[in-house]
């Protein structure tokens, strides 16, 4: 069924706050409510709205928080840490203090975490490495992640599109360059104008932008792979976890979810069909109704 609501009817009820803590602001879209936190997080380049056709679902059984991670969205621009991968604090770890500290603010002790793409990597980040701050994880299309090889290939041309259309599209955010680079997360259709122009007022601004050029720098660069976590450390995870996969994923297919699935102890795993990688918009109903189902099975292990 095609999704016919605008953001606005989509968002009704949602409230927009922004959380200074002592290193960030951060942006956050959620509904507010006595359910144990679910923190939703977004991938590369995007915002709080990837989530916004799912959280007055989602607040059934959990409260919904849709952030914008620093460098995007609204939330705020600190420096890039330049640590290596070896150490404890570089980029992507920023991505990690920032929901820590969000938490902190917050008082909440655990928490449960959705990350589609980028997201799905600091999920992984936060899983392996911050376990006692972590209730469930669910992996949707997760970046970040070395896997057997010959089990699971890398679509290297699908990352050289990505990398093409989205300096293309921070170079010069026209509507046009903007689509390709929405295309790329769904190619199967979903994209809508309204997407187009959000994105558009977003990558316009310039702390974004600039932000957002940097990012990709950094994604993109030839030791990136260092960055990633191999399956010795995913085996790792012991808390519950659900690989949300599509099957038209463009980075990583099917197999890499079956593979997940097989080193990470009692997961759940879930193939949704005919997506790629955006299934909580591209199929929002079928993406709540298996997280929702995820987050009732597992009871009241999540800290309130």
């Amino acid at each position: 069924m095609t999704h016919k609501n605008t953001l606005h009817i989509d968002l009704l009820g949602t409230e927009t706050r922004y959380y200074k803590t002592l290193n960030f602001t951060t942006r956050c879209v959620e509904i507010i409510n006595d359910h144990p936190p679910l923190f939703l997080l977004h991938g590369g380049g995007g915002h709080a709205e990837t989530y916004s056709r799912n959280l007055q679902s989602l607040s059934a059984n959990s409260r919904p928080m849709a952030i914008d991670f620093i460098w995007h969205g609204l939330s705020s621009s600190p420096d890039f840490s330049e640590g290596s991968a070896g150490e404890d604090t570089h980029w992507l770890r920023q991505f990690t203090l920032q929901i820590l500290e969000l938490m902190d603010h917050l008082s909440m002790p655990k928490v449960a975490l959705e990350g589609e793409s980028l997201g799905g990597w600091i999920a992984l980040d936060m899983a392996i490495n911050f376990p006692e701050r972590v209730s469930s994880i669910v992996l949707n299309t997760a970046w970040g992640i070395s896997l057997d090889p010959n089990i699971v290939p890398e679509g290297v041309t699908d990352l050289e599109a990505l990398k093409a259309t989205s300096l293309s599209a921070l170079e010069n955010p026209t509507d046009e360059a903007l689509r390709k680079r929405l295309e790329w997360l769904m190619p199967l259709g979903g994209v809508t104008e309204e997407l187009v122009q959000l994105r558009k007022a977003l990558w316009s601004r310039e702390p974004t932008r600039s932000a957002l050029k940097q990012y990709y720098e950094r994604l993109f660069a030839p030791d990136i792979a260092t960055y990633y976590f191999d399956e010795a450390a995913i085996k790792t995870i012991k808390c519950p976890t659900l690989v949300l996969w599509t099957d038209k994923n463009p980075i990583h297919g099917p197999e890499a979810a079956q593979r997940l699935h097989e080193i990470i102890q009692d997961s759940q795993l879930h193939i949704m069909e005919g997506c790629a990688h955006w299934p909580q918009w591209e199929r929002p109903q079928e993406h709540d109704s298996v997280i929702n189902a995820f987050i009732s099975s597992l009871g009241n292990q999540a800290d309130r």
